[in-house]
């Protein structure tokens, strides 16, 4: 079974920055596409930030120029670093991947922006 552990989450001020990290196993990491979502309270989850296999990235307007995804093959792991964080991206991030019909998500991590 697929597991997809992020960390990093937590509180910190407008401005600021996180970095966020999606530990992977038992896939070959190398080989997926990663993504990060995010859901608000009362709003959809959203597509964030998608990083290929073979690291081309794309990302959703919002956060543009702001964050960052990358991976570490070697470590079986994707990051998404936030900076210049605004009290709209407070959310719970997901990290996701998928394999054919197979889809996988981690349990969430909390990110609150707020003075």
């Amino acid at each position: 079974q697929v597991q997809l552990v992020e960390s990093g989450g937590g509180l910190v001020q407008p401005g600021g920055s996180l970095r966020l990290s999606c530990a992977a196993s038992r896939i070959s990491f190398s080989m997926y596409v990663m993504g990060w979502y995010r859901q608000a309270p009362g709003k959809q989850r959203e597509l964030v930030a998608v990083i290929t296999s073979d690291g081309m990235t794309n990302y959703v307007d919002s956060v543009k120029g702001r964050f960052t995804i990358a991976r570490d093959n070697a470590k079986n792991t994707v990051y998404l670093q936030m900076s210049s964080l605004k009290p709209e991206d407070t959310a719970v991030y997901f990290c996701n991947t998928k394999w054919g019909v197979n889809e996988y998500w981690g349990q969430g991590t909390q990110v609150t922006v707020s003075s």
